[in-house]
């Protein structure tokens, strides 16, 4: 629901002091993309815009935003309906994008903002008030997103108490960006001489007002406290020495003073009905109990009390944060059971007036948890895809015992602990609630008793498979078809979006044991692929595509991928249509097919619908990267890294796994041997501690392929050997040939080792296996090729000399040094056992042929 006093401009007073220095630099913005008006609470700037925008030439749309808009679509909604407000009839696709809710990609909806905003030709403002309350990335990134595109006669002017958290350098640089800072919003001294003489009757003289200036720095808050305390003074120049700065907190002092000289109704007034963000007659009424609000209103607005007018006819109100922030610390501290009423006869008017969403803060700081819990059940559907934020927020602070009793809550509880990996706490939480409900069934009509007991079988297939029992996950699904054929809501939770679920897509990553995950996956996949609309087949599909690559059966993962990339039920779920994508661009590329392997990746990013967008780009990204490396695009590689936002020294978590490998690898190729070998021995100490054995392979094959890339060919064998030790039993072989030449000549190495040994073969590794993995390469122990010979590196260098390059197009082709090249090629020389380019071509040929 749109709140339309948040799109009105907030009254200004007519006696407001003239500040033409600030409107100049205000109207200075217009020639910027954005204007960014940065300074802490009491300030002005919410006047100050207030007062321009009346002044401004161009039409203004206005938002007023609260902690509620922390999320994506809201945000946008009020955008459009800020414009809207302006220009009736605008933005009606961008509102029917929104209303699809988080099945449209954030990058459709601003696409289709900026389209609106090209076609309407006048000049325009848009100013969003107090957006230091969005914290969501996703807001952020969009509206980088729109600056990027903003047509020049569209201006954003933003209003915070903090920097704006996105990237303002490019902005700066570009003179796109105008800021707006305390040092222009504080009054200057002949401004505050006009404050105090036309605005608040004190006849003050000039050096009690550069006192007080000098005390408050300009402070246009504090110079408005300390007028209305002094209005009350008997003796002036006492009580403005008083405001020196032995108060530490000058704010509260001042608030303090002015509170106490109010009548006991108008202080009660104030207190109880601090708690709203927004205020009109009737709300407060039903607050305080009392009868005679609008005039309290009307009389706080004459006061100049720190009430702003929302709109021209005085219906809706609002407190100054300042005044808000105080007096709600002095209700909470001194009155605890008049703010937890206030709080509760607030939700009421809001739940009776269609403002649910807000009664719901409300009953959970009055601690009426059996009300917030009914209204969130009642939309939890709708808030579980457009208010997520929000709704984790508010189950969290909820007692575990308000929704004991209700399942779907219940089992978004255990989603969230899931989500940020608290996975004991859900582990027991959800076998609890299969013993309690279970206990329900004559309470609960046999629909809802189903439905019930099927998401939360759904639940223990969940923890039986982090748990990697594959038998125990079986049993369960068993029972959650039994009994909601159909499907989980919860099993596509998040949808498109990437936030909390991103650790779990991979569902492969999870199974230790490839052979019972082939037995499994393939019995669900039987079971389930006959149904059109079950879109959590797709995991398994790819999970299956995966195996089966590994296992170098290239041809049945081919046919699983397109068996799962022809179901229309996938198509709104980015998490999974990663996985597919990803998946069908590894096996293209293992068959030969690299320009069909690059362009599945690039139609994935127009397929992916998400608010998320950027965020899920960046797995997207990072596989482009290892590509480019395979297919020998080193520059694109090293592109990507400049601009990831990853170093060798982060932090690694499981929720970056992808990006850190291949950070590593392009770390590798880039010369940066070093720093790669120390973010993997980090990464294979985080796979080791998770148990995830088909990660932590990859890891020790990259490390032996790097030490061997380093000269050290006895170290490199020693996580090449751990590899196979762990690889054999579960059959792995493209993780070992997906790494080319280089990986040929160390397992070739490590055999004749094995074979010579007087030992024997100790290691516990076969000759056979070994011998499969050769076989795999084309190649056999005993004829290394070209490509087992020379690295990857070297094997580039000799292609582009071939190609015709100099020594110095090398160097640039591969962004290395001229040195490294010469480094190269005298290797190239001396493992072909030649003297020059032309011999090292030749001789090339010939052991290719």
């Amino acid at each position: 629901m749109i709140v339309s006093t948040k799109l009105h401009i907030p009254h200004i007073r007519n006696a407001l002091v003239s500040r033409p220095r600030l409107m100049h630099k205000l109207n200075e913005g217009m020639d910027a993309k954005v204007t960014l008006v940065s300074a802490q609470a009491g300030y002005g700037k919410t006047t100050a815009l207030s007062q321009w925008a009346k002044l401004c030439s161009a039409l203004v749309a206005w938002v007023s935003l609260d902690k509620q808009d922390n999320d994506w679509i809201q945000f946008w909604s009020y955008v459009t309906a800020s414009i809207q407000e302006r220009v009736p009839g605008f933005g009606k696709a961008v509102s029917s994008l929104l209303e699809n809710g988080p099945s449209e990609s954030s990058e459709t909806v601003i696409k289709a903002l900026l389209n609106e905003l090209n076609r309407f030709t006048n000049k325009m403002v848009i100013i969003l008030d107090d957006y230091h309350v969005i914290e969501l990335p996703a807001i952020h990134d969009s509206l980088v997103y729109l600056l990027n595109y903003l047509p020049p006669h569209i201006h954003l002017y933003i209003a915070s108490r903090t920097d704006l958290a996105i990237p303002t350098a490019r902005l700066l640089a570009k003179g796109d960006l105008h800021r707006i800072v305390i040092q222009d919003l504080r009054f200057q001294l002949d401004e505050g001489l006009v404050f105090f003489r036309d605005t608040t009757d004190l006849l003050l003289t000039k050096e009690q007002v550069t006192e007080l200036f000098r005390q408050t720095e300009g402070w246009i808050s504090g110079l408005q406290l300390a007028a209305i305390s002094l209005k009350r003074s008997n003796n002036i120049a006492k009580s403005i020495h008083q405001f020196s700065g032995q108060q530490h907190h000058i704010s509260h002092y001042l608030l303090e003073e002015v509170l106490q000289h109010q009548s006991e109704s108008m202080r009660d007034f104030l207190l109880e009905t601090s708690i709203l963000s927004r205020m009109n007659r009737s709300l407060c009424e039903a607050v305080t109990g009392k009868m005679n609000c609008q005039v309290q209103l009307e009389r706080l607005e004459k006061l100049n009390l720190f009430v702003i007018p929302l709109d021209d006819q005085r219906n809706w109100y609002r407190y100054h944060h300042l005044l808000s922030d105080f007096l709600q610390q002095q209700l909470s501290r001194t009155y605890p059971d008049k703010w937890k009423q206030s709080h509760i006869n607030a939700a009421n008017w809001l739940e009776n007036h269609g403002f649910e969403e807000e009664a719901v803060e409300h009953y959970l700081e009055g601690k009426q948890y059996a009300n917030a819990v009914h209204l969130i059940e009642k939309n939890l559907q709708t808030l579980v895809q457009s208010k997520s934020v929000a709704l984790i927020r508010w189950v969290s602070v909820l007692p575990e015992n308000s929704f004991a009793e209700k399942p779907m809550i219940e089992m978004f509880y255990i989603s969230v602990l899931l989500g940020v990996g608290q996975w004991e706490a859900a582990f027991r939480r959800v076998e609890q609630a299969r013993i309690r409900f279970q206990a329900l069934q004559e309470k609960l009509s046999d629909v809802e008793w189903n439905r019930t007991m099927g998401n939360i079988y759904f639940f223990c297939a969940v923890m039986s498979y982090l748990q990697k029992d594959l038998v125990r996950t079986s049993e369960y699904f068993e029972l959650v078809e039994r009994y909601i054929p159909e499907g989980s809501f919860f099993q596509t939770m998040g949808r498109n979006r990437y936030q909390g679920y991103d650790a779990f897509d991979d569902h492969l990553a999870f199974i230790n044991d490839l052979h019972a995950a082939h037995a499994f996956l393939l019995k669900w996949i039987k079971t389930w692929e006959h149904k059109k609309e079950y879109p959590f087949i797709g995991f398994l599909y790819a999970s299956y595509g995966k195996l089966l690559y590994e296992w170098n059966r290239l041809d049945e993962a081919e046919l699983f991928i397109k068996q799962a990339q022809g179901r229309k039920d996938m198509q709104p779920f980015a998490r999974i249509l990663i996985q597919i994508a990803i998946s069908a661009s590894r096996i293209q590329q293992a068959k030969g097919n690299s320009n069909r392997a690059s362009d599945l990746l690039e139609q994935l990013k127009l397929q992916i619908n998400s608010p998320d967008y950027d965020l899920l780009m960046l797995k997207i990204e990072a596989e482009q990267a290892c590509l480019s490396l395979q297919q020998g695009s080193t520059q694109d590689a090293f592109d990507w890294m400049q601009g990831c936002g990853l170093a060798h020294t982060d932090e690694v978590s499981m929720n970056r796994l992808t990006e850190h490998l291949a950070l590593a690898r392009v770390l590798s190729a880039c010369e940066r041997t070093h720093e790669a070998l120390h973010l993997l021995e980090r990464l294979n100490l985080l796979l080791s501690k998770e148990d995830r054995l088909r990660d932590r392979i990859k890891v020790l094959i990259l490390q032996s392929v790097m030490l061997q890339r380093l000269g050290r060919d006895e170290a490199a064998i020693v996580p090449l050997e751990i590899a196979l030790l762990l690889g054999e039993p579960e059959g792995y072989i493209r993780s070992f040939i997906d790494e080319g030449p280089i990986m040929a000549k160390l397992l070739s190495v490590y055999l004749k080792g094995q074979q010579s040994s007087r030992l024997r073969n100790t290691s516990g590794v076969s000759f056979a296996y070994v011998k499969q993995l050769l076989q795999a390469f084309h190649v056999t122990p005993e004829e290394l090729s070209l490509k087992e010979t020379l690295t990857e590196q070297e094997m580039r260098i000799l292609q582009l000399i071939g190609n015709g390059f100099s020594n110095k197009e090398i160097a640039h082709q591969l962004n290395i040094s001229g040195e490294t090249v010469k480094s190269h090629i005298k290797n190239v020389y001396r493992k072909l056992k030649v003297n020059n380019r032309v011999q090292a071509l030749q001789r090339a040929k010939e052991v290719e042929n």
